[in-house]
């Protein structure tokens, strides 16, 4: 366990973003998190794993603590399930290619989502008609206040729509440790969402299988989404917006094409924002060296050099033109730094 001094950011940051980190050192153990909960005791503390939903807009003052817990282990399993406990450093894909090797099924519809396992009951991370929520069982987290370790069931995380309880009211309270998720021992295909079925049709595929349908999600997403290993970006930029069953209504009279689903349990309708934006022509924009992606709307990127001060500056330009046309507010995904 090292701290270096005033360290790039860039490496750490799927935008690579160059800012600097006054403090930074990695932990790979609960024990070396806590020596290093208490070395920064009286400064200011950001957690990463895979920095792929951060825009950072500045340096960063006080300690960045990169999450490096490494492990996956079956736990338990019932007649139903197989419950299977994944460390928050371990990189998301890599847990869904562990599960599907082993015929663990549920989150094949979430292949290829950058991040890391920590992140993803956080975010309650989502593609394809599936959420964390869905096969979530329960987590451990670290009180950054007083370093006990507390159990959270999916109550205790107060899921949403791209929300938990870490980003609302326990945001900077807790660094979570391990995630135990409950995945089916029987497979339940979910292949109605976006372009799932037409992608198995070009594959001609026979037989459903949670593999062929992680690879169908695979091929998608590399079709429609920028590699940040290749152009700087963080997916999905903003969220879906939801709207009331009136203003959708309204809009649908307007918009006779406008793409809109189902929210559980409510009338309100959820609208695609990368549909917004590309109707007030913003897909394809670049200025300098930012931009958004010509193939998604919904992704902003760093051609190379930007600074996160002109994405976000260009993300509000969006957000103002989609409320100017539609009347809906767009929200970012995106955590700014």
């Amino acid at each position: 366990m090292m701290v270096q001094t005033n360290i790039s950011l860039k490496p750490y940051n799927s935008f690579g973003i160059d800012v600097s980190a006054e403090w930074f050192a990695a932990f790979s153990s609960a024990d070396e998190l806590r020596n290093l909960l208490k070395k920064s005791k009286n400064e200011n503390k950001l957690i990463i794993g895979g920095g792929s939903n951060i825009l950072f807009t500045k340096d960063v003052q006080g300690y960045v603590l990169k999450n490096e817990l490494k492990g996956i282990e079956l736990v338990n399993e019932d007649e139903n399930y197989f419950y299977v406990k994944a460390n928050g450093g371990e990189v998301w894909h890599e847990f869904v290619l562990h599960c599907i090797e082993n015929n663990y099924a549920g989150v094949e519809n979430l292949s290829l989502i950058p991040g890391c396992v920590g992140a993803s009951p956080m975010q309650n991370i989502g593609a394809y008609g599936v959420e964390i929520k869905d096969v979530f069982h329960e987590l451990e987290a670290l009180s950054i206040e007083d370093f006990s370790v507390q159990k959270f069931s999916g109550k205790d995380c107060a899921f949403g729509y791209r929300e938990s309880v870490f980003k609302r009211k326990l945001k900077n309270k807790f660094i979570i440790l391990n995630v135990t998720y409950r995945l089916n021992k029987r497979p339940k295909f979910n292949i109605e969402y976006g372009a799932i079925k037409q992608e198995l049709e070009k594959m001609d595929v026979q037989d459903l299988s949670i593999q062929n349908i992680s690879q169908a999600v695979i091929n998608i997403r590399q079709s429609k989404l920028p590699n940040p290993k290749e152009i700087g970006n963080a997916g999905s930029f903003f969220k879906n917006p939801a709207v009331s069953e009136v203003h959708y209504l309204a809009l649908k009279e307007k918009y006779p094409n406008i793409p809109a689903y189902e929210i559980l349990n409510s009338s309100d309708k959820k609208i695609a924002a990368g549909w917004l934006i590309e109707q007030c022509g913003w897909k394809g924009f670049r200025e300098n060296n930012y931009g958004v992606h010509s193939l998604q709307a919904l992704v902003l990127v760093n051609y190379g050099g930007a600074s996160g001060k002109d994405i976000y500056n260009l993300s509000g330009k969006i957000i103002e033109s989609v409320k100017e046309k539609f009347g809906v507010e767009l929200e970012r995904e995106v955590n700014i730094i």
